[in-house]
């Protein structure tokens, strides 16, 4: 890694843009040059980075010359405008929205789980959704000793999953709610404070909303098995950041819940956390800001022989997209898979 490379961030003023811009101070990525792209809203504001004002530039056509790296974090439509631009400059973008992920042609990557897939890019590599990176580092690990047949998921995602607005938003909410003042609800369709309901976005003609469908069809893609059977369940909950998710696997045979520990406490990316004399298990407040997915209260199904279940907690922000987008940068880097 002895060599500098040249890296801008598109979307840098959201909350994964920030997110981005500590990640790469705090984890020594070797940076030649730092670009900070945004809307036009955005120009001419600066964020810190290593004790410096970067200046924050509105996208243009000229934004990726000489750049090696994009990470991109600004929703499909941004994506889909500049992605191509980008790697017309010779540079590989890392998109983190939903606009590539099941494009055939497009690597799903999770570096702990499917690091080879990187290598095929062809100037572009998504970035899967957060729910999913964070259900497949715990899932993996089991599914490489005994492959899984079926997975229920019920998830319980926080504010941050619809951004910095949304997190500000349930501040508020609880604010107005605990002096006696009505919740108001602009960023998310209804008042989050000390409320919960079914994941806000688009519903499809199957009764499953397109965050449960990503869960189904990216994690297929990135275990590289159609035949896996996935249900998913997604509800948003009054959390600021740090996603809970409730697994039901199932396999061909039982699966020791030891076992599984034994192979968890040992897994990339993965926190086992057990107490059972003082039911401590994962929780929102402690998975947030860190790197690792905290995984426990793993137990045998006790209405299926071969079955298993596990709770997990991970940060939306940080694994469910920042760091698992600038892994894969250094794993570009590591393995010199930048060509395209």
């Amino acid at each position: 890694m002895s060599k500098s490379y040249r890296v801008a961030i598109l979307g840098a003023t959201g909350a994964v843009g920030t997110e981005l811009l500590e990640l790469l101070e705090n984890r020594n990525c070797p940076l030649a040059d730092l670009k900070l792209l945004a809307s036009a809203r955005s120009a001419g504001k600066t964020l810190k980075f290593k004790g410096e004002n970067i200046p924050i530039d509105s996208v243009n056509d000229r934004s990726f010359d000489q750049i090696n790296i994009v990470l991109a974090s600004a929703g499909g439509e941004i994506s889909k405008t500049w992605a191509g631009v980008a790697i017309e400059k010779g540079a590989v973008v890392i998109d983190n929205s939903s606009a590539f992920r099941m494009n055939p042609e497009v690597p799903l990557v999770v570096p702990e789980v499917n690091p080879q897939k990187a290598a095929s890019h062809r100037g572009i590599i998504a970035n899967p959704n957060c729910t999913t990176i964070l259900m497949t580092l715990a899932v993996w690990p089991l599914h490489k000793i005994k492959p899984v047949k079926r997975i229920v998921a019920a998830t319980y995602q926080s504010a941050s999953g619809a951004g910095a607005k949304a997190m500000e938003e349930v501040k508020t909410q609880t604010s107005a709610i605990l002096q006696g003042q009505p919740a108001v609800a602009e960023v998310l369709p209804y008042p989050l404070a000390f409320n919960l309901f079914p994941h806000n976005s688009p519903m499809t003609d199957l009764g499953y909303c397109e965050e449960e469908l990503k869960m189904v069809n990216e994690t297929r893609k990135i275990f590289g098995s159609q035949e896996i059977r996935i249900t998913a369940t997604c509800v948003r909950v009054p959390v600021l950041r740090a996603h809970s998710e409730a697994i039901n696997l199932e396999f061909e045979t039982p699966f020791s819940p030891d076992q599984a520990r034994e192979i968890l406490s040992q897994a990339p990316g993965v926190k086992l956390v057990e107490d059972w004399q003082t039911n401590y298990f994962p929780m929102p407040i402690e998975a947030s800001s860190r790197d690792e997915v905290l995984v426990g209260r793993i137990r045998q199904d006790i209405s299926h022989p071969c079955g298993l279940e596990l709770w997990l907690c991970g940060d939306q922000i940080r694994k469910g997209a920042a760091l698992n987008a600038v892994q894969i940068a250094e794993l570009l880097i590591e393995k010199n898979w930048l060509s395209h």
